[in-house]
């Protein structure tokens, strides 16, 4: 059996796994459908990541150094690749008894032939309805993020809204923010296909940031009023800046992206005049903005139901799709060396 991991800084090799039978409360998938994450786990994959040499400690609420002689949080050699998969249930434990055999399943998971997990009480198993789209299963996670992007910019109908880096969070958000009553959506991107891709699903204006002044191009649109909300994927130093240039008088900045350190950002301009609110959004962190009424298990929840009944369209984010054999070569290529070729790498076995 055959597994994608890291084995040392951007390079990613097939290794044998051995596999090995299911314990009482889990249940093995035969993967179908593969994706990996196009965002902080590039981060780790080259190397740059925090959780080398620290660990964010929940009661400090901050980055501290690991202890002496503990174990890196990433190890190169181990370090699984990949983010969702989808495929059939081949083999389940005998206390599992919410799924049956041939089930077919979407779940988080390494990219590798088989997955192993829990099946008693795992919400984050999901069952794939039939017809369902495995380009839609796939994009579960980038949902999450996207939908906690748009909640925490306090979009509402009518609002201007402009979506910053076209990646799949992007492209969700653009969906998300038109479905939710904006009245003009805004991509920004410098890869054209991308751009293409948004104005097909939502957006009303798309501009590519190299060749124009994005922040300026929005303040026409807008009669120089400027967006009421910015949700900004990017991570980039200048992509900020842009926005805030383009955000109107006290607007939201829901800062998604797992940013790279800054160097050409300057809070001297017009953020200090436009006094823009930056709230960084993560839809993983607890408690939620709105807690009580909402918490990770409900944006899960809904992000489900929305991406298996339609209402999110994921097809166009899936490329390229490649073959499993293929996946090293085109995880460094697609991933890591030229992401601008893809969205979200899809995989099949």
């Amino acid at each position: 059996m055959k597994k994608l991991i890291a084995t040392k800084p951007r390079l990613a090799e097939l290794v044998d796994y051995e596999d090995v039978p299911v314990k009482p409360n889990e249940v093995k998938i035969k993967v179908d459908f593969a994706s990996p994450k196009h965002g902080t786990e590039v981060v780790d994959f080259r190397g740059h990541s925090p959780f080398f040499e620290e660990e964010f400690n929940e009661e400090w609420r901050m980055f501290m150094p690991r202890e002496k002689g503990a174990t890196p949080g990433i190890v190169f050699g181990e370090f699984p690749l990949g983010n969702m998969v989808v495929g059939k249930i081949i083999e389940l434990g005998n206390e599992v008894t919410d799924y049956q055999l041939g089930d077919t399943v979407c779940t988080y998971g390494p990219i590798m032939e088989t997955v192993t997990v829990n099946g008693v009480d795992n919400y984050k198993l999901r069952k794939m309805p039939e017809g369902a789209k495995w380009q839609n299963a796939v994009c579960y996670d980038p949902a999450q993020f996207a939908m906690s992007g748009v909640r925490d910019a306090h979009v509402r109908a009518g609002d201007y809204v402009v979506v910053v880096g076209l990646g799949a969070i992007g492209q969700i958000a653009v969906q998300l923010a038109k479905k939710a009553g904006a009245s003009m959506v805004i991509g920004i991107d410098p890869i054209e296909r991308r751009r293409e891709i948004a104005l097909k699903h939502g957006a009303d204006y798309c501009f590519d940031p190299i060749s124009v002044d994005p922040g300026y191009e929005v303040k026409k649109l807008t009669n120089k009023l400027g967006a009421d909300s910015i949700i900004e994927t990017s991570g980039n130093d200048s992509a900020l800046q842009g926005a805030l240039k383009g955000i109107a008088y006290g607007g939201i900045i829901s800062y998604v992206a797992f940013a790279k350190p800054f160097v050409n950002l300057n809070f001297g301009r017009e953020a200090h005049f436009n006094n823009a609110k930056i709230v960084f959004s993560r839809a993983s962190s607890e408690p939620n903005p709105d807690y009580p009424r909402w918490n990770r298990k409900r944006i899960e929840d809904t992000c489900w139901e929305l991406l298996m009944n339609g209402y999110l369209n994921c097809e166009d984010l899936i490329y390229p799709i490649v073959p499993f054999e293929f996946s090293p070569g085109a995880y460094m290529k697609y991933v890591d060396q030229e992401p601008e070729l893809s969205i979200k790498m899809g995989i099949t076995f």
